[in-house]
This record gives C-alpha cells, sequence and structure tokens, in this order.
C-alpha cells in the first residue's frame, strides 16, 4: 500500500490550520499530514494536538521546533521524518490555503502515473495563475523564476514554487544534508538538485491564492536570497559531482 505525506511548516497560524487539515483529509485519496511549528506563540500546535487526540491519532503528526528556524529546515525536518517513517510520496504544502488542497491529488497522479519523479504545482506554467497578489509582487516573483530558469538552465517555469510532491527515491538520493539555503531559495537549490541528480520534474498547472486569514512570512529579502543564491548555486554545481538514483547507478 502506496502511503503519501503533506508536510505542513507553521508559524502562527491559529486561523487557517484546523480547516486545511480538515480539507486535506476530506480528499478522495488519502494522505497523512506531519505539523513542523516553530515554536507558534498563537498556540497553532495545541490545536494541533487537540485534533491529534481528539480525531486523527493515526494520520496526524506534529513536531515542535523552538523558534523560527527558517522554511528550508523545517521541509528537512520533515522529508527525513517522512523517509524514516516509511512513507513513499511526500508532499510540501502552505498552511494559509494559498495552494488548494484539491490540487494534491493532480501532483500524486503526476508522481504514480505519470512519470513525474518531482511534481510542481506551478503558477506559471500556463501564463500566470495567482490571485489577490499586488501587481509589483506578481511581476518580482514571475521574472526571479524566469531568471532562475535562464541562470540554471531548468526546464522548469515556477522555479521558486513552494507546494510540490516528490517520491521517496529523490529524498533518498538528495544528499539533504547538503542543502544549504533555509529561506524561499530552499525551494529553487531542491528543484535545481533534483535535476542534476537526473530526476524527472513535471509540473502542474495550479491557481495560487493569497492568503485571506494569518500574516503572509514574505519579505524582500527572501527574493534577494534566491536572487543572488541561484548564482553561487550554478558556480557551486561546477565543482560538484551529484549523486545517481539508485536505479542508474
Amino acid at each position: 500500500m502506496q502511503r503519501r505525506l503533506v508536510i505542513i511548516p507553521t508559524y502562527n497560524e491559529k486561523e487557517n490550520i484546523e480547516a486545511i487539515i480538515r480539507a486535506v483529509f476530506g480528499l478522495p485519496v488519502a494522505f497523512d499530514i506531519l505539523i513542523i511549528d516553530d515554536g507558534s506563540p498563537d498556540g497553532t500546535a495545541g490545536i494541533v494536538k487537540g485534533l491529534m487526540q481528539k480525531e486523527f491519532n493515526d494520520r496526524l503528526f506534529i513536531v515542535e521546533r523552538s523558534g523560527k528556524q527558517g522554511l528550508g529546515t523545517a521541509y528537512i525536518c520533515g522529508f527525513k521524518w517522512g523517509l524514516e517513517h516509511g512513507y513513499d510520496y511526500i508532499f510540501e504544502m502552505d498552511a494559509d490555503f494559498s495552494h488548494n488542497p484539491n490540487d494534491l491529488p493532480k501532483l500524486y497522479d503526476r508522481l504514480a502515473n505519470q512519470g513525474a519523479d518531482v511534481a510542481i504545482g506551478s503558477r506559471y506554467v500556463t501564463g500566470v495563475n495567482v490571485v489577490n497578489w499586488p501587481m509589483g509582487r506578481v511581476l518580482m516573483s514571475y521574472f526571479a523564476s524566469k531568471y532562475v530558469r535562464f541562470v540554471t538552465g531548468m526546464p522548469v517555469h515556477d522555479t521558486t514554487a513552494g507546494f510540490v510532491g516528490y517520491k521517496r527515491k529523490v529524498l533518498e538520493t538528495i544528499e539533504l544534508d547538503k542543502i544549504r539555503f533555509k529561506g524561499y531559495a530552499f525551494q529553487i537549490e531542491m528543484k535545481f538538485t533534483a535535476y542534476k541528480c537526473g530526476f524527472q520534474i513535471q509540473e502542474e498547472p495550479i491557481v495560487f491564492v493569497n492568503r485571506v486569514l494569518g500574516t503572509s512570512k514574505m519579505s524582500g529579502g527572501i527574493f534577494s536570497e534566491a536572487l543572488f543564491g541561484v548564482i553561487r548555486l550554478k558556480v557551486s554545481s561546477w565543482f560538484r559531482k551529484y549523486p545517481i538514483p539508485q536505479e542508474a547507478r
């Protein structure tokens, strides 16, 4: 039986967390959920633990960390947890409904039936599918992805996307402890590393809707990390030998 895990990092998401958990558990395809909470002072973790005790003790899990340690380290923590607990497919998703849970089965289908090793919920593969973002932010995000595609040579339109599914073998092959970036450039580094390892990457068109409840964690520093970090990423790739997937050895 194939096991599927959705990793949701949280920091102050009390307005959204119960609704997103129930939305994922209400899907026709069964997914387990792992919350990585970075010490939310608003009680997010308490809401999750209450749901675990009352309803979802066998499908909902939480790892509590002390303080904000970065998006990348949260996902690396979740990836390692998912591998240790035997999951076949592992997904990244935001807590704030900017990623529609109804798109999760589409990403899973890409991995299970359409030959993808990495499936990206893409805002830009069919134009620009972003709702409720200021135009300046849309343009910054769109052209940042174009820039990353140009510099790295990755055949990916939405290089900074945070709605992603991985087959187990990808996360086993990528040397997770060598992933350096902690902010949103982490998303670029994961895709680039998977690409350099020879994995098949596919993009599934999605509509990204800006959060309605809670506070955005985005900042200008996040974009500058992505813009300047991608050059270091490309240059370092010239001197690095990337691991080969097990079946190709």
